[in-house]
């Protein structure tokens, strides 16, 4: 990580069009629930990055497209390589939906 690597954060706009494309993709909001009823995506789920222990109830496949989203992109990154130590294949960290420039749900 050097000094400019936050100029290579993911773009959530563009990862959300990539989600919608692929059918049985998951789309993981990684912040806590009172933030997830503050205001999510529509489509994910909600599964803390402390509770990540329990994705499996959420994602049975390990080989399912999992993109990952927290607020600023911080836990959504630390998500990503969590899923990836637990053996999923194609995880996607968005970043945050700070950024975020479609519909929101509450």
């Amino acid at each position: 990580m050097g000094l400019l690597s936050f100029l290579n954060n993911p773009d959530i706009n563009q990862g959300i069009q990539e989600y919608k494309t692929i059918p049985g993709a998951v789309l993981l909001d990684v912040r806590t629930p009172e933030e997830y009823e503050e205001g999510h995506i529509p489509g994910s789920r909600n599964i803390p990055v402390q509770s990540m222990e329990t994705v499996e109830s959420v994602v049975r496949r390990k080989d399912i497209p999992v993109f990952v989203y927290c607020y600023s992109g911080a836990r959504s990154h630390r998500a990503a390589r969590m899923l990836g130590r637990m053996g999923y294949t194609d995880v996607r960290d968005l970043g945050g939906i700070a950024g975020y420039s479609g519909k929101v749900e509450r």
